[in-house]
């Protein structure tokens, strides 16, 4: 179905108007999203008995998500996710980054695409989101061109299509940052039962920077077959202590040729909603939303911890100080793409 028209919704800090549109399919789904960030806002579709409910954390206006650090429901970039120290090096040449992660970068930095505005127009079916971003932006190298499109298919999937470019070697990792609670009528995401297809994920130090790989057999990470994120909070692992609970990258299965593929499902048993998780990036990022607490809602209300949860398609955290750096770097002449889809149904 055709997208709405842009309607006012407050104001960027350079002054500049903010804009929402809403996308709609013929199941009566209805997913709004803001030029502020690219931000999906609000995503209502129906539980198992036909009843209309939002599954999606969000705050109540534009100055409360400029004011957070929660990045409810964002694309950020540069880089998505952590970068030790803040620092990496490319082609001979030391670069340093914004630090706003107790000494390292996290999803951007202090101005990240999250907070930039964004240039949104509809065409057709697809809402097309771009964003110039600067050399320097940050402190990485290089200008970059983002493209991002949007659609929403009548099976209750939001199809997002990255491509990107630049003028210089640069590293890039975007991801969209939904919270989702598949159950409106409970605020709390622990009965939720999680599958992740993965072998492995990386295990991380007290700053939340990958040591290396780990196998999942046998560990509190062990998602190959449905479990609910709540009882395996309770496990005695020294990595859920680290960090609170799960804010992990995951190494899903791939494909020979790394084409897109299912890399999680996320049922809730109350309200029969499903969440699949399909894409084609190497890793995810499981966060059970402990540090939501203080979290502003979008009636008055402030979120607990454990309010939302979130999947995080990207690159693996600092992986541009590993030994697959390479394969971080968006270089002049090729083309950056990405896919992702994140479809809501009832079983």
């Amino acid at each position: 179905m055709p997208v709405s028209n842009a309607t006012a919704w407050g104001q960027h800090p350079d002054g500049r108007p903010l804009h929402r549109w809403t996308l709609r399919n013929a199941r009566d789904t209805q997913i709004d999203v803001s030029d502020l960030g690219g931000t999906l806002l609000s995503w209502q579709t129906p539980d198992r008995h036909g009843r209309r409910g939002e599954v999606l954390l969000g705050h109540a206006d534009a100055s409360q998500y400029i004011d957070s650090n929660a990045y409810m429901g964002a694309i950020v970039g540069r880089w998505a996710n952590r970068i030790r120290g803040g620092r990496f090096r490319l082609d001979g040449i030391d670069y340093k980054v914004d630090r706003n992660d107790g000494g390292n970068h996290l999803h951007g930095g202090h101005d990240g695409f999250h907070l930039h505005r964004w240039d949104v127009e509809p065409e057709g079916d697809d809402l097309v989101l771009r964003l110039v971003s600067p050399e320097g932006d940050g402190g990485f190298p290089g200008e970059v061109d983002v493209e991002l499109r949007m659609r929403l298919e009548d099976d209750g999937t939001l199809d997002l299509r990255y491509e990107a470019r630049t003028n210089a070697p640069t590293p890039l990792s975007l991801t969209a940052h939904p919270y989702f609670n598949l159950n409106d009528r409970r605020p709390d995401i622990r009965d939720h039962l999680i599958h992740i297809d993965a072998d492995e994920f990386l295990a991380i130090d007290a700053g939340a920077i990958p040591t290396g790989r780990e196998p999942v057999a046998g560990s509190a990470f062990d998602f190959r077959e449905p479990a609910p994120i709540g009882a395996r909070l309770h496990w005695p692992d020294p990595q859920l202590r680290l960090v609170g609970g799960f804010d992990h990258c995951y190494v899903p299965r791939r494909t020979a040729d790394g084409a897109l593929r299912v890399v999680a499902v996320v049922t809730e048993p109350s309200s029969g909603r499903r969440l699949t998780v399909e894409t084609d990036r190497p890793g995810l990022q499981f966060y059970s939303g402990q540090k939501l607490t203080g979290q502003p809602g979008r009636h008055g209300e402030s979120y607990g911890p454990f309010a939302g949860f979130a999947l995080e398609t990207q690159a693996f955290p600092d992986q541009v100080n590993g030994p697959d750096a390479e394969a971080a770097i968006l270089r002049p002449g090729t083309i950056w793409r990405q896919h992702t889809r994140y479809r809501v149904d009832t079983l």
